[in-house]
């Protein structure tokens, strides 16, 4: 049987010119792309984060789609978009997964690993491949 096969691909960067430490607020935008390695298409329909900062305040962030869309990823094929977070603390970390369906409409769940957001240690790479 036909079978997706996402992998996430993220990169962080802190933003100082959002950010104002003085009144604990640190923005960070992250990339994130898709990338579909299988044999059959996947769309990602939901998303599911949990956002930590370093004093240990966690978040959850649930929603549809990812940036007001729900991307159909062919096989072969990736997506990118670009988001953001703001945390009270100069670091933190955020993981979580999203809810994908496959194009015939079995649904399976893509891990968005755990990286580090950090006003220090900018535009890391973190990688997962997630076999589904």
């Amino acid at each position: 049987m036909a079978q997706p096969t996402l992998s996430c691909t993220i990169v962080p960067r802190y933003l100082p010119e959002q950010s104002t430490p003085g009144q604990r607020i640190y923005a960070f935008s992250y990339t994130i792309t898709i990338a579909n390695t299988g044999d059959m298409a996947a769309q990602v329909v939901a998303r599911h984060w949990t956002i930590c900062d370093a004093n240990g305040h966690t978040e959850e962030v649930r929603g549809l789609g990812v940036v007001g869309q729900q991307p159909l990823i062919p096989p072969g094929k990736s997506f990118a978009y670009t988001s953001g977070a703001r945390l009270r603390t100069a670091s933190g970390t955020m993981q979580g997964h999203y809810l994908c369906v496959t194009e015939d409409g079995r649904p399976f769940d893509c891990e968005i690993p755990l990286f580090v957001l950090d006003a220090r240690a900018d535009g890391v790479p973190v990688r997962s491949h997630t076999l589904h």
